[in-house]
């Protein structure tokens, strides 16, 4: 190897970056400290990325820090998983000796995934857990190794990352603790472009707190002086100084290359002739070794670049020294190999081959390895021997090494990757003579299901039933869509009946997740297929799918048929993953018909299953599992648990893999976090989710979640927006009611608030039509409250106004089929009771006191629809003669929680309201308690005479007076014990009075109740 020699192009002072550098340097003295540091740094090509890197890295060695260093590859794309974190553990194994397997004691298997020289990965098809074990081990090696030192690892030209490596580090990011571990990774900015794969994990490292964002601006013109005089050893010509700027840009590689040729003369504006320029002034022969090590990727290992340079060491080393003295070439940091100072470089050569140049340079890579393959890693030897001999044009060695690394990323749980080879293969199986393809073994490469004959050679409908399941495990559904059609085209259906289905099934959720439809007519087909066929696992499998299919369409009776016979089916097969989600169904459907506890317990106990039990990510089903699961709990209330639920379902996404599943969960967990009041939290979930996957369902919903968000905080156009978004993802085909149903909403809130009354209704009709699912009763019971405010809204503004009972008509009867037996339905009705009674002009203060009191339960509904309440019951107050204090205190709390939400509309509501009533809601005027006279009760029963006691407390003193116990308060009122002690508590206190008895005695007093042996409670009673 040769040690790296201080080019003249470089200058020896190190310009414009202190900023940075103190940032980096203030990072390791917290990492020092035992605080974890992660640094993002970004930049366009040439603008010192690497320069920055190496000047800290020096520092942080100085001091004592270990530092390690993986460079993604452009081989990543094509199925080259973690290469950089190999690496970097390659280099800390070769720094650190015993110490590293010490630290990686009782998980060296799992680790020998990314660093061989640990341990046997062994051959088994990997689970989802097998992937979660890969990234937790990881990460505690890392912290153990941390523990006692301090360690920089670098992870260079992020933008060429496999995914694998992106959600590897995304867990790493999350998940250390306490350790002495600094990370740092660079990207270059001008290559991401709007859908390029590592923009969506850079948005989700923005809302990381622990991660900090560094980028690198271009130089200026007193740094680019500065630049050429170290290059120069002296201050460059005025004149020169502002050509190499113009030029340049301030980029200071390109600064580099100019000052090189004096800064102006021959050198071309091409930048490829400027990049090339220099490698033409050496020697043919050291330009022959440029363009070998071009050819060979990223980096080349100097071992295998002997063997396909064929030529004297002697003469290869004449022209790696010359290469490195120009500063073309690096040596790689473990030490091994070469690379090119700078990635546009190589870039330059590669396109200056000739297609033959390219072929031909391929082909000794690829025999070189096969001729040894212990030239390279052996993590890397599959993969690059199929991108070899890939760009040499020999499909017929191509293709056996593309399925050797397509299972090497299988097992290596990098899915995409898996997928990206599977492509390659599907695209080189017509060109590849059979004799060869008979060669090859389903055994050896399939894991999908319905599997032919291990033993018969693998055919071509194997290969895309992989590409399939690679597809959705990797969260793509449009290539499954794809991979099935042309599967579906090519399969004889009478031959192959089961393999048929199996694609069928696939088909309908690939169109369903594409928002293209429901999926029905495929499934149809598959039940059609294995209709009268033995019992097999293919019928547990489209079995499974129908009562999946049919617990979010069409629940009923024969919904709980399918999951049962599916469950039983799966049983007698053995195909427990079939099972798990026949039963998760099954439990959805029970708690949709009415067994909300139960249908909850086992759809926890399901998931918690699915956690435990290994079973091949192909056929499991964690990521449907953790969005259902928490998106069951918010539907029946548990909002609190429905947060936790998605939260924790976020975590094992990062740690399985699970990206595809992660929008739903945003979108789920931020609508539980705006009926919370976390709004903030709410709208970085929502945009997550609005902005992030393949799939159109999530993002829809998402969208107009955020549409609502934003017309509470009273910005109508951003509400627009997000309407115009989600009609653009659901106009594009047919979709579920459950996304029609939040675009109706969102588009009558938004005629509403600009006043077009008559467009509101047009879009409630739509969301009347048809009968939901049980499942979507929960947004019904929100949806019609909402529709009633509208009516009662605008007879406030147009007491005349036209159709509003017809209207009333229509959402009272689509109430009327909806039940009331769980707590956020009734409080549903409740509320809608109370919009009516307005619309109507039958406006009452009892009505609002019972929506509150139903939005204080434990389970609450809205913290905003809480605060309106609040207000409308002051409203009521008011306007029915009532306590005007009791109104104030309704008021000043409705305002408080306003200002706390940002609810800008609601907020300037209630400050209308108090200035008409000219009630104070600022201060602690009108809100004067009854005093005591004579250590006595108080005998002040204010202007109202009701001592500030509400319709229900009225209610349960009443039943007090009669003595009644807290029990029998709560079966005479149809409320929990519980509540019925918090109202006697609360009486008690408003009362200033410390028994029961003489809450009695001063309630007939001062004639607040009046009891008879037959006095009924005022008020209605909640079902």
């Amino acid at each position: 190897m040769l040690d790296p020699v201080r080019s003249h192009r470089v200058s020896p002072v190190f310009v414009g970056r202190a900023g940075e550098l103190t940032q980096l340097r203030q990072g390791l003295a917290r990492a020092q400290q035992g605080e974890p540091q992660a640094l993002v740094i970004g930049g366009e090509a040439g603008v010192g990325k690497s320069r920055l890197l190496a000047e800290f890295t020096a520092h942080a060695a100085g001091l004592g820090a270990l530092t390690a260093t993986g460079g993604c590859v452009e081989l990543g794309t094509d199925g080259l998983p973690f290469a950089p974190v190999a690496a970097i553990l390659r280099s800390l194994h070769r720094q650190l000796g015993d110490a590293l397997p010490g630290a990686a004691a009782g998980q060296e298997n799992e680790l020998a995934r990314l660093l061989p020289e640990l341990g046997d990965s062994g051959h088994a098809p990997p689970g989802e857990v097998d992937r979660a074990l890969l990234f937790e081990f990881t990460t505690r090696l890392l912290e153990r190794l941390a523990t006692d030192r301090t360690i920089v690892v670098t992870v260079e030209d992020l933008h060429w990352s496999d995914r694998s490596t992106r959600e590897l580090l995304g867990y790493l990011f999350r998940s250390v603790n306490r350790s002495r571990l600094m990370v740092l990774v660079t990207y270059r900015t001008d290559d991401i472009h709007r859908r390029h794969p590592l923009r969506p994990f850079l948005a989700e490292l923005d809302r990381l707190r622990s991660v900090q964002r560094i980028e690198l601006t271009r130089l200026s013109h007193p740094e680019v002086s500065a630049q050429m005089a170290g290059i120069q050893g002296a201050q460059p010509d005025p004149a020169v100084a502002r050509s190499v700027f113009t030029r340049s840009e301030g980029n200071p590689f390109f600064v580099e290359e100019l000052t090189a040729g004096g800064g102006s003369g021959d050198i071309s504006d091409s930048l490829r002739d400027l990049l090339l320029v220099r490698v033409e002034a050496l020697p043919e022969s050291t330009q022959e070794v440029l363009r070998i090590v071009a050819e060979g990727g990223s980096s080349v290992e100097h071992v295998l670049l002997s063997a396909v340079a064929r030529c004297s060491e002697n003469e290869l080393l004449t022209a790696l020294r010359d290469a490195v003295g120009n500063n073309l070439l690096v040596p790689t940091d473990d030490g091994d190999g070469y690379r090119f100072r700078h990635a546009l470089m190589r870039e330059a050569v590669v396109d200056d081959l000739l297609p033959g140049e390219r072929a031909r340079l391929n082909r000794r890579y690829a025999e070189a390895l096969e001729e040894s393959g212990h030239l390279v890693p052996d993590d890397q030897l599959a993969a690059r021997k199929a991108r070899y001999w890939h760009l040499a044009g020999e499909p017929s060695r191509a293709l056996p090494a593309v399925l050797d690394a397509a299972v090497q990323a299988r097992r290596r749980y990098a899915y995409a990757e898996q997928l990206r080879l599977l492509e390659r293969a599907v695209e080189l199986w017509d060109g590849v003579p059979k004799e060869v393809r008979r060669t090859l073994r389903p055994a050896d490469h399939i894991e999908s299901f319905p599997a032919t004959d291990p033993e018969q050679p693998l055919r071509f409908r194997d290969l895309l039933a992989e590409a399939v399941q690679a597809a959705r495990q990797s969260g793509q559904p449009d290539l499954a869509w794809a991979l099935t059609k042309q599967a579906l085209r090519l399969l004889d259906e009478q031959e192959d009946p089961l393999r048929a289905a199996w694609f069928w099934v696939n088909r309908s959720r690939a169109r369903d997740q594409l928002g293209r439809g429901n999926g029905l007519e495929e499934l149809e087909r598959a039940r059609a297929l294995i209709s009268g066929l033995p019992p097999s696992l293919g019928h547990a499998h489209v079995l499974a799918a129908v009562a999946s299919w049919q617990a979010v369409n069409h629940p009923g009776p024969d919904s709980f048929g399918f999951a049962e016979r599916a469950i039983e089916m799966a049983r007698v097969t053995g195909a427990v993953s079939v099972e798990l989600h026949a039963r998760f169904t099954l439990a959805n459907l029970k708690a949709d018909a009415g067994d909300v506890d139960g249908g909850l317990a086992e759809m926890r106990a399901v998931r918690d299953q699915m956690l435990q039990v290994r079973i091949p990510p192909s056929s499991n089903n964690i990521g449907r599992a953790l969005v259902n699961f928490a998106g069951a709990l918010a539907r029946y209330g548990w909002l609190r648990e429905a947060r936790d639920a998605a939260d924790e379902g976020l975590e094992l996404c990062d740690r399985f893999g699970l990206s595809e599943a992660k929008p739903w969960l945003q979108a789920n967990r931020g609508s539980v976090l705006t009926d919370l009041g976390e709004w903030t939290a709410a709208e970085e979930a929502l945009t997550y989710a609005a902005d992030t996957g393949a799939e159109p369902r999530p993002r829809s919903s998402a969208h107009a979640q955020l549409g609502l968000l934003r017309l509470s905080r009273g910005d109508v156009e951003g509400a627009e927006r997000a309407l115009a978004e989600v009609r653009a993802l659901i106009d594009s085909g047919e979709v579920p009611p459950q996304y029609r149903l939040p675009e109706a909403w969102l588009a009558m809130e938004v005629s509403a608030a600009t006043g077009r009354t008559a467009e509101a209704r047009a879009h409630l009709a739509r969301a009347l039509e048809g009968e939901p699912p049980p499942y979507l009763t929960t947004l019904m019971w929100r949806l019609l409250p909402a529709a009633a405010a509208v009516e009662a809204d605008a007879r406030g503004a147009a007491p005349s106004s036209d159709g509003a009972g017809e209207v009333l008509g229509r959402i009272q009867a689509a109430a009327s089929r909806l039940p009331t037996n769980i707590e956020p339905w009734a409080t549903g009705e409740i509320h809608l009771r109370a919009e009516r009674a307005r619309a109507e002009g039958e406006d009452r203060p009892e009505h609002w006191e019972r929506l509150i009191e139903a939005l204080e339960a434990p389970r609450a509904t809205s913290v905003l629809t809480l605060a309106y309440a609040r207000r409308r019951l002051a409203e009521a107050l008011i306007a029915r003669g009532g306590s005007r204090r009791a109104a104030a205190e309704q008021l000043r709390s409705a305002r408080a929680a306003a200002d706390r939400l940002g609810a800008t509309p609601l907020r300037a509501d209630i400050d209308r309201l108090a200035k008409r009533a000219r009630l104070d809601v600022t201060g602690t005027g009108g809100s004067r308690r009854p005093g005591r006279a004579g250590g006595g009760a108080g005998t002040d029963a204010g202007p109202d005479g009701t001592m500030g006691l509400t319709a229900r407390e009225r209610d349960v003193l009443s039943l007090v007076a009669e003595g009644r116990s807290n029990r029998q308060i709560a079966e005479a009122l149809y409320i929990a014990p519980k509540t019925a002690s918090v109202h006697v508590s609360n009486i008690l206190a408003k009362l200033e009075v410390s028994s029961r008895g003489e809450a009695a005695a001063l309630a007939h007093r001062l004639r607040l109740v009046q009891v008879s042996s037959d006095q009924g409670v005022s008020g209605e009673r909640r079902r």
